[in-house]
């Protein structure tokens, strides 16, 4: 049974990957978003190259970021996410070591939460430039609850460490809107 809302609520997604085709896991990813129940992709960022947060001796990864439109609670849609992590191959193993993809529900309307299962806004949302250049890019006004605006948090010069992809315009699966 899928858990909806009676509002529909702006939910941001970041998206990563390092194994597998890392362009092509994120970009798949990104089409898939507009399968889950009642939401549907409003924003996507462009692609972007950065040095891992965990393990040195693992790829570099490719991140992106999603606005979404969704009619479910934040514990459904994270479900739903960790369904297409899976589809995609994700284990869950060393943490921040490499991975297929990785999808992290960041901001869920004005929720503040902390639970075993989910935090939000995401927890590290502040000290990752791989998440505030992309959220930047879609979403300039956008205001993090109980941190601030994005606009004041991303950094004023592109961040060392960080890339926008080079690798040509990104193919998205458009067939499926939901709302």
């Amino acid at each position: 049974m899928i858990a909806a809302h009676s509002v529909r609520t702006h939910a941001y997604v970041g998206l990563g990957s390092n194994l597998e085709v890392p362009a092509q896991q994120v970009c798949k990813a990104l089409g898939e978003l507009n399968s889950i129940p009642d939401t549907r992709c409003l924003a996507r960022s462009s692609l972007y190259v950065s040095k891992p947060v965990g393990p040195p001796d693992q790829p570099d990864y490719i991140n992106a970021a999603a606005a979404l439109l969704t009619g479910l609670d934040p514990r459904s849609l994270l479900n739903h996410l960790h369904a297409i992590e899976r589809d995609h191959g994700r284990e869950r193993g060393e943490r921040w070591g490499p991975r297929t993809l990785d999808l992290d529900l960041l901001i869920f309307g004005e929720t503040i939460m902390n639970t075993r299962e989910l935090v939000l806004p995401h927890p590290e949302i502040r000290n990752r430039d791989f998440v505030l250049v992309p959220l930047h890019e879609i979403a300039p006004e956008l205001r993090i609850p109980g941190v601030g605006a994005v606009a004041e948090l991303v950094p004023e010069r592109f961040p060392e460490g960080l890339t926008l992809w080079k690798g040509g315009t990104p193919d998205f699966d458009e067939s499926s809107s939901m709302l």
